[in-house]
Order: structure tokens, then C-alpha cells, then sequence
């Protein structure tokens, strides 16, 4: 059977970057109040110009560069994202046209901020089940700026705009992804949502006024989500491979929120583990939190051939995911001049 892994990695994150004081004048806090509550510092902020479809290309040519892949090559595009450019069609079918990927099917999937997970997930089943030598773009990319309420502090200080992605393809024998995990939990889908603009609300004049197409979310509902869910899901994950927790060396978590993350932390057991996080300088970017921070990690070396990586999305639905995945040796990371907070 074909072992199927990351081949590469790659990102974009807009050049704006919005600092604590600006969102907090808006949300009636401080920045002092904001890190505290999130470990967040500031994030970025797409130009008005582009759209999500423009993000995630330009992580997704990133990738294909660090492996050296054409977009001809790639055989599928699966795009996570819960700001899409339109409700129709799907936005991985504008980044196909936009990188040249002519040959490779293209859809979306909507998990909220599991969605990178659940995309690689899905992406790693099309192409254990294709034929040999065939890549897939799995991509994260959202632009939460457009759909945020500033004067709602729970909401506002958290999200920046980016996108990321990784490259699956082939790899060698005892690399690769070796289980997944995908958890919904429909009965608390109302904890994040964003009322209108769909069939139940149809967006209108009134749904402007009452600002119902802003993001909403029950923040201590969410930590109680995944202070209940997180933690079994993963457990339950490495009990099925038969990994001992001890031979996890990376957690790559969806950065959420800073301090929730290292609430949980404890409860994860993994004590020769490594939580890389990115959030201090791009914040919550929804979907594409999880392959920013790979990227950034990966290009800073982080990973050795061989070690033993956890992916971890949750977010809206509710919902969880993990990747477990052997880190195989990829096409040489070039560093970059962007910061990464590791904790031991």
C-alpha cells in the first residue's frame, strides 16, 4: 500500500499587521487586557483587494516550490475554509485557475477551524486509493476581518486573515500519516456561527441591521467544548495507532486562543512533546492556523526525519480532528524571518 505524507509546506500571510492597541480601542479593552486572555500580540489583515481564493494560492505555490512540484502535477485540490470568496461555486476551483492546476479536481470543505485537518484527512484517502506518483493540495485559508463585529471584544481580538498548505504525496515506507480522527459533535452547533446569509437567514436588510452576518461565538461554551473533547479525541486517537505518548515529539494544535491552549495542555499527556504555536504574531486564522504554524516550524527545522507529529483542528459544528502523522524527509525548507513560539 502507497504511504501517503507531507511532501511539503507553504503560506501567505498579508503584509498588514494589525496590533493589540488598534483592536482594542475598538472592543473597549486594552492590550495588556488581550494578551493576557489570548497570548495574542497582533495578526494580519488581508489587502481589500483579495479575496480567500487569492491567499490560498499563493500558499499553495509556496508548497509547490519547496517540492519542486508543478500545479500540473497535482491530481486534487481540497480546500478548507469557512470564508469562502462566494457561496458557489467552490473556492479551491478559483485557486486551481489561479496557480494553472488544470489537471486536478477541486472542492471545499467546511469544518470551521478542523477543516485543514479534515481536508488532509479526505485528500489522504484519494490518494492511498489512486495510483502511485500523484500529489494533493491541501489548503487552509480564511479572512475572518471581513466578518467580524470590532465592538464585540470575545470575538474581535482573536482572528487575523492567512492561508496554508501542505503538499500530499508519496512517501517512504514507515512515513507518512498513519491515523486520523474526525469528531462532530451537531447537538452545540449553535456555540460558533454566523447567522445569516444562508438558506435558514437569508441575508437582507434587516439581518444588516441586526449584524446578523458577523461571526458569533459562546467563548465559554467553546472552552468547555474542547476541555471535554480535545484531550479524549487525541487520547483515543494514539490508543488506536499504538503510539506510546512518550514517542510524540511535535503537537501542532489549531491556535485558538493562547491561554485556553495551555489549559489544556496537561491533560494532553505528551511529555516529550513540543506545542509549537504561531498565534503570538498572527492570532486565530480559522482554518489555516494548523498548516501556517506547520510551515513556519518546518522551515525552521523544527522537524526531524522519523519524528512523530500530532495535528489538532476543533471549532465550529462542533468539531475535532487530528492527524498523526511520521515526519518524512521533505524538499529543503529555506528559512524565513518569521517568528515561532515553541512550548516544551
Amino acid at each position: 500500500m502507497t504511504r501517503i505524507g507531507i511532501v511539503s509546506t507553504g503560506s501567505y500571510l498579508p503584509d498588514t499587521v494589525v496590533g493589540n492597541e488598534e483592536i482594542a480601542r475598538g472592543a473597549g479593552v486594552s492590550d495588556e487586557w488581550i494578551v493576557r486572555k489570548t497570548g495574542i500580540r497582533e495578526r494580519r489583515r488581508a489587502d481589500d483587494r483579495d479575496a480567500t481564493s487569492d491567499l490560498a494560492a499563493r500558499a499553495a505555490l509556496a508548497a509547490l516550490e519547496q517540492a519542486g512540484v508543478q500545479p500540473q502535477e497535482v491530481a486534487y485540490i481540497v480546500l478548507a475554509t469557512s470564508t469562502p470568496d462566494h457561496p458557489q461555486p467552490a473556492t479551491a476551483s478559483i485557486v486551481q485557475h489561479l496557480i494553472g492546476a488544470v489537471n486536478a479536481a477541486a472542492f471545499d470543505i467546511n469544518a470551521v477551524c478542523s477543516g485543514f485537518v479534515y481536508a488532509t484527512t479526505v485528500a489522504e484517502r484519494l490518494l492511498r486509493a489512486a495510483e502511485d506518483g500523484r500529489y494533493a493540495l491541501v489548503i487552509g485559508a480564511d479572512i475572518y476581518s471581513r466578518i467580524l463585529d470590532y465592538s464585540d471584544c470575545k470575538t474581535a481580538i482573536l482572528f487575523g486573515d492567512g492561508a496554508g498548505a501542505v503538499l500530499l504525496g508519496a512517501v517512504p515506507e514507515a512515513r507518512g500519516i498513519t491515523e486520523t480522527s474526525l469528531l462532530s459533535r451537531g447537538d452545540q452547533y449553535r456555540l460558533i456561527s454566523v447567522p445569516a446569509g444562508g438558506s435558514r437567514m437569508p441575508a437582507n436588510d434587516r439581518t444588516l441591521r441586526e449584524g446578523a452576518h458577523y461571526f458569533r461565538m459562546d467563548g465559554r461554551g467553546v472552552r468547555s467544548f474542547v476541555q471535554d473533547n480535545l484531550p479524549s479525541a487525541l487520547h483515543e486517537l494514539l490508543d488506536r495507532a499504538g503510539v506510546e505518548r512518550e514517542l510524540v515529539r511535535h503537537f501542532v494544535p489549531h491556535q485558538a486562543n493562547g491561554v485556553m491552549l495551555g489549559e489544556v495542555w496537561p491533560e494532553l499527556g505528551l511529555p516529550r512533546a513540543t506545542m509549537h504555536l504561531a498565534l503570538e504574531e498572527y492570532g486565530n486564522t480559522g482554518s489555516a492556523s494548523v498548516p501556517i504554524t506547520l510551515d513556519v516550524a518546518h522551515r525552521r527545522g523544527e522537524f526531524a526525519d522519523g519524528e512523530t507529529v500530532l495535528m489538532a483542528g476543533f471549532g465550529g459544528g462542533m468539531t475535532v480532528g487530528a492527524v498523526l502523522t511520521r515526519w518524512a524527509p521533505t524538499a529543503f525548507a529555506r528559512p524565513r524571518e518569521q517568528a515561532l513560539t515553541a512550548v516544551v
